[in-house]
This record gives structure tokens, C-alpha cells and sequence, in this order.
């Protein structure tokens, strides 16, 4: 294992301290599944196990890798065969802290988010939810590792227990403790540059980005957990979104509109909640690593933090859904500088002890 590998998994398999919290809130606990270091583990070890996928090649850490800040670096998701999916794969990290998941936000807890990959043809590409219990049946490590957990027998595990387990393990997946944190939390002025000091007063004001990456006197989760169309993607789908809303309105249910993988994946949150007003928004997400998990944006089209500054700056791309909140900010070129050198001071300390120098981690 790698030394920037090693140090991020010891620092999640440990209890986290003071400092790795630091500029968040308390970690929230449902009550049907309090944390527990025997489930953490065990969803540790499936989170990690390739033989839950159809053919033996991918694990949740395919696309959540702890040394990318548990995203995996590609524009979109690539699955069992090598197949591609249609979305860029989101941090893990802090997601403990989301009330919704997935670029849609189509499942409403960790537990309910865990399982989608593993049923999904493209990603893990198991058939039903009884293969992957029939999986961990067969392995007499898991059988235990269950028993440890849960308190049950081989024939008691349910597919419940293997969602918790994972969402256990994912809980523990917090980073706090960033630069800009002991700048703005700490109160310890001398840890960023006047660059990266001048981008944290941009962000929050002329900027505008704090609209809707939200942070507080007391924490910063750096999302508002609402959805937006900024433009992102929405030319895949503008060509035929005229005969998309004429069938909708007509009553023709959304799973029967003629669409390629591609421009269904457009339609973003209106898949969820079937609300015409909702077509092409997607969720706010976190910043912070925001420097270790590009590319960015829900369909990863934009390579560089100083193509997402160019993007907003230019205010998005026009469309009849595009939200309100989106329009020109008309940054200057130092400005724009600045704003970056602030999304640089968001990586975790964790990831800059382990010596992340590929990442251009530099706050001059």
C-alpha cells in the first residue's frame, strides 16, 4: 500500500479526533443503525470486496478511491466490462452529512444509497439483491464478521444488514480540518496566503458562490442540499426537449419518452420528482477536496478548478430551465486566481500530511 493509501485509511479506521472535525458539525446517527466498530469493519470489507459485481472486477472503491479523495478521476463512472456510465462519480466523503444521494438525489440515506450500485448493469451489475446475499453467505469470514455485528445466524442475513454495514463504514469517512478551516474556525490567521485569504472573501461575496455552497459562524458542509440547473450537460437534451414536454403534458409517463441513455441522464432531478420545472437541475455538491476530485460537474465535462471559475463566471449556459441564482459575475483575471487559490485551502489536512504534491495543493 502506497504512503498517501496508508495514511487516509488509518486516519478513517481510527475514532476521528477533535481535528478531523473541525469546521463541521456533529455527525449525524440514524437511530435503526448506531455506529459500531464491528459493522464499520464489516462495511469496510465489503465496500472493498470485487466479488460483489457480476464478473469480479469492481468494488465500491473502484470509483471511490481514498487516495482521490474516494471519487476515481474519470469524467464518468466506469463499471464491470469497462462499461461507461453517464455520470461523474461523487466523494464519499462527508456524505454522512447529505439528506439526499446521488447526482439526482434519488435515495434519501446512506443505506438506501449503498445498495443502487451493486443492481446497476453498468456499475456492479449483479442481478438481484439475493445474489449478493448468496455471495457473503459463502464466505465463512462474513458469516462471523455478521454474527459480530448484527447478532445473527448465516440464514438471518438480510440484504438490511449489508446496506447498514456499508453505511457504517461510509460514516466514518469524514474530513474536516482544512487550511481554510483553522483560517476561518481556528481562527489562526497566518495559515493562508493573502491570495487565498482575498478568494475566501470572493466566495462568499462577489462570488456569490456561498448562495448555494453554504457555510456558517459554526461549520461548513460548502452545500445547501437543493437542486439546480446551471447549464451543465443541457445541450445533450435541448434538441428534442420541445417533443420531451409536448408527451409529458400530454400525460405520457417520463419512462416511456424516446431517450438515449445520455439525454435521460440530462433530465436530472425531474426523474425523481416527475416536476416539469425540475428538468436538468442537480445537487449542490460539497467542496471540500475539491482540489483531488476532478473532473467536475454531475456529467464531468470540465477538467480544472479554473474551468469551473470560467464557467460560472460566464454565467452558465443559457437555457429555458437555467436557475435564477446563475448569471455573469464578471470576475477579473486576479480575482479569478484568487477564488481557486480559496478551493485549494478546502483539502483536508489528512490528505496534505500524506505528501499530496500531484495535485498542485499551493497556496501562493
Amino acid at each position: 500500500m502506497n504512503k498517501i493509501l496508508f495514511l487516509i485509511t488509518l486516519c478513517f479506521c481510527n475514532q476521528l479526533s477533535a481535528n478531523d472535525l473541525l469546521g463541521l458539525p456533529p455527525v449525524p446517527v440514524p437511530d435503526d443503525n448506531p455506529q459500531t466498530t464491528e459493522k464499520i469493519e464489516l462495511g469496510q470489507l465489503l465496500f472493498n470486496d470485487q466479488r460483489l459485481s457480476g464478473d469480479g472486477t469492481i468494488n465500491c472503491a473502484s470509483c471511490h478511491q481514498p487516495d482521490k479523495a474516494f471519487t476515481d478521476g474519470l469524467p464518468v463512472a466506469r463499471g464491470i466490462r469497462k462499461q461507461e456510465g453517464t455520470r461523474n462519480s461523487p466523494t464519499v466523503v462527508n456524505s454522512a452529512f447529505y439528506s439526499s444521494f446521488f447526482h439526482d438525489g434519488r435515495a434519501g440515506s446512506l443505506e438506501e444509497q449503498a445498495l443502487g450500485p451493486f443492481l446497476n448493469p453498468i456499475e456492479h451489475g449483479l442481478e438481484n439483491e439475493n445474489k449478493i446475499i448468496d455471495l457473503v453467505k459463502q464466505d465463512a469470514n462474513y458469516v462471523e464478521k455478521f454474527k459480530q455485528a448484527f447478532g445473527i445466524s448465516k440464514a438471518g442475513i438480510q440484504i438490511g444488514h449489508i446496506a447498514k454495514a456499508i453505511a457504517s463504514y461510509e460514516r466514518t469517512i469524514i474530513n474536516g480540518n482544512s487550511l481554510f478551516d483553522q483560517y476561518f474556525y481556528a481562527r489562526n490567521r497566518s495559515v493562508l496566503s493573502e491570495s487565498t485569504a482575498r478568494g475566501s472573501r470572493i466566495f462568499r461575496r462577489k462570488g456569490n458562490c456561498s448562495n448555494c455552497h453554504e457555510m456558517n459562524w459554526k461549520n461548513a458542509l460548502f452545500t445547501d442540499h437543493n437542486f439546480y440547473n446551471i447549464g451543465v450537460g443541457f445541450g445533450k437534451i435541448e434538441p428534442v426537449l420541445d417533443k420531451v414536454l409536448s408527451k409529458l403534458r400530454k400525460g405520457v409517463h417520463p419512462d416511456e419518452l424516446n431517450l438515449t441513455d445520455v439525454q435521460r441522464s440530462e433530465l436530472g432531478r425531474f426523474s425523481v420528482t416527475k416536476v416539469i420545472a425540475d428538468i436538468g437541475k442537480f445537487k449542490t455538491p460539497g467542496l471540500r477536496n475539491i482540489a483531488l476530485t476532478g473532473p467536475y460537474m454531475h456529467d464531468g465535462s470540465l477538467e480544472t478548478l479554473e474551468e469551473v471559475i470560467e464557467y460560472y463566471d460566464k454565467g452558465g449556459d443559457d437555457n429555458r430551465f437555467k436557475d435564477s441564482a446563475i448569471f455573469p459575475l464578471k470576475l477579473t483575471e486576479q480575482e479569478k486566481k484568487d477564488l481557486v487559490a480559496f478551493l485549494r485551502s478546502l483539502t483536508s489536512s489528512v490528505y496534505l500530511k500524506a505528501d499530496v504534491t500531484s495535485s498542485g495543493l499551493d497556496n501562493n
